[in-house]
């Protein structure tokens, strides 16, 4: 289906936007119609303007937590379910969760569950996970607790994911600096070096220098199109990344990468862990809890490992054993969820389980960093002092010959 931004205004003059998808405007501005809506203008959304298929851009998930947090204390005051999605919706700063949250408030108001309503209000823009615990907490009238769960769950992801990339920032800054620093020597002090040569007449040069020129010119006339086809790679990649064959593959060599695919993988495990721990605690049955679980999951082949257990354990087999035949988790993982299953308690041992792989994750990437970040730095001295030894060379020799 495709997504379209919606205009419209309703008995009173209030004027909304909203984010929906579709087959076609015909069919969008009929759906609103038949809610009593007045659509003033249906823009299709994607790429260029088209209106291509595809997923909806995710909800920024610090704001999706601030909102569900004032959402769950609104409904412990005693407010309505339709009254509290009506105030959030006016006080929402965020236009695209606004027009989510009033689409959803319209489609409440026609008479479908909280659960449905953030399902076809934006498919993609909020989790399965998120739709799946309202459900568990709307069929077993308990909604607060569980919304209060899952609450409890994202915060603390959110602050794991927080801590990561706090650690991941000096490094990609190192990175960045060497880029640009080795970009502008090769493209532009090293063609000035050559000129000073070729007006000076510098005759036999080393060998390192007429290589470090040869570079230099290269990357004088080439950087733009290296830069491009860089560009164009990346861009391409990222297109192919968003297919089921080229995720897979690119998780595969995530995985496969020394330290940093490890660290990866206890981090998409420790994260299942969490998933299934917050969904099981709100009463949904195993099987439906892995199928949620499984297709929220990023890493690809964490994500197969855990639909292909399903049909395994909805014929009765136990999740341990279906999680070591996999191959894909941690022995520490299933050892534990057997545990868990043979005392009949799964979620806290689920919790154990990812609050330990979550502390393994923080000492491995702490401990790599500190590897990485000095490699990086004696990288950047060599690379730098051998360009200048091999541009200053020449003239040091001139130096030496004139004195003699």
């Amino acid at each position: 289906m495709a997504e379209y931004l919606v205009h419209t205004a309703d008995e009173r003059g209030h004027v909304s936007e909203h984010v929906e998808h579709g087959t076609s405007v015909t069919e969008v501005r009929d759906r609103f119609a038949q809610q009593g809506l007045l659509v003033t203008s249906i823009k299709p959304r994607g790429i260029l303007g088209a209106g291509a298929p595809g997923r909806a851009r995710r909800v920024k998930l610090e704001q999706f937590v601030i909102f569900n947090s004032q959402f769950l204390t609104l409904i412990r005051a005693g407010l309505p379910i339709l009254q509290g999605l009506d105030l959030l919706s006016r006080r929402q700063k965020n236009r695209y969760l606004r027009s989510i949250i009033e689409n959803v408030r319209q489609r409440v108001r026609t008479g479908e569950l909280l659960s449905e309503a953030f399902r076809h209000a934006a498919p993609g823009a909020v989790s399965g996970v998120y739709t799946t615990t309202l459900l568990a907490g709307e069929k077993s009238g308990n909604l607060e607790e569980v919304l209060g769960r899952y609450i409890a769950f994202q915060r603390v992801a959110l602050t794991f994911r927080k801590k990561l990339i706090a650690s991941l920032i000096y490094p990609a800054l190192l990175v960045t600096m060497v880029t640009l620093m080795f970009t502008f020597l090769l493209s532009y002090v090293v063609p000035q070096f050559q000129t000073l040569y070729s007006q000076i007449g510098g005759g036999h040069l080393p060998a390192i220098t007429v290589f470090v020129l040869s570079v230099g010119d290269f990357a004088k006339h080439w950087v733009l199109f290296i830069l491009g086809g860089i560009a164009l790679s990346i861009f391409l990649l990222w297109r192919w990344s968003k297919t089921a064959s080229g995720s897979l593959a690119i998780d595969r060599f995530r995985l496969s990468v020394p330290i940093g695919g490890e660290i990866w993988l206890k981090y998409q495990v420790a994260l299942f862990s969490r998933t299934m721990a917050t969904l099981l605690s709100g009463g949904l049955p195993l099987v439906q809890a892995l199928e949620t679980a499984g297709s929220s999951m990023e890493s690809r082949l964490v994500s197969k490992a855990v639909l292909d257990s399903v049909h395994k354990v909805r014929e009765g087999q136990p999740l341990s054993r279906t999680m070591e035949e996999s191959k894909v988790f941690p022995e520490l993982a299933y050892e534990m969820v057997e545990v868990g299953e043979s005392t009949g308690a799964l979620p806290a041992m689920l919790t154990s389980v990812a609050e330990f792989l979550e502390e393994d994750v923080q000492t491995a990437l702490g401990a790599a960093l500190s590897l990485i970040e000095p490699v990086i730095l004696i990288v950047m001295g060599v690379v730098v002092a051998t360009v200048l030894i091999a541009l200053y060379l020449p003239i040091f020799q001139l130096g030496a010959q004139a004195a003699g």
